[in-house]
């Protein structure tokens, strides 16, 4: 089961926050089609945020399609977002390791690291070299 946890200092609205680790944790294989979430009393409790704010979240990711409530039994995950099993994922886990390592070793601390991830991700993909 998903443990949530909210970064009060992020910026991010903490519904979002709940809505983010729910997609990643699909994305990385943690939950998957008839997973169920925690309880919303059970969230607003170990996350100390209202209730509401976890209905929110709920209600954003049954929107998407992705959660379905069955009243008196809870929150189920009823979608998918349609990445590789996990397995698919390790070698590429692996070589993002050693690139962290790589880049500590370097001196880039994690915002450091962030930045230039997120930077990298966002711009157009590099052209192969033309051949002479």
């Amino acid at each position: 089961m998903i443990e949530f946890h909210i970064e009060p200092r992020s910026g991010v609205a903490p519904y979002l926050q709940l809505v983010h680790q729910v997609r990643q944790a699909l994305r990385l294989g943690l939950l998957s089609e008839g997973d169920r979430l925690p309880k919303v009393k059970e969230v607003a409790a170990k996350v100390a945020i209202n209730p509401n704010t976890v209905l929110k979240a709920y209600r954003q990711l049954e929107n998407e399609g992705l959660v379905s409530p069955r009243p008196g039994v809870g929150t189920f995950v009823s979608g998918t977002l349609g990445s590789p099993a996990p397995s698919e994922q390790e070698p590429l886990r692996r070589e993002l390791r050693r690139w962290l390592d790589a880049a500590r070793a370097a001196g880039l601390d994690e915002e450091s690291i962030e930045a230039l991830f997120r930077q990298t991700v966002r711009s157009p993909p590099e052209s192969p070299p033309e051949e002479e």
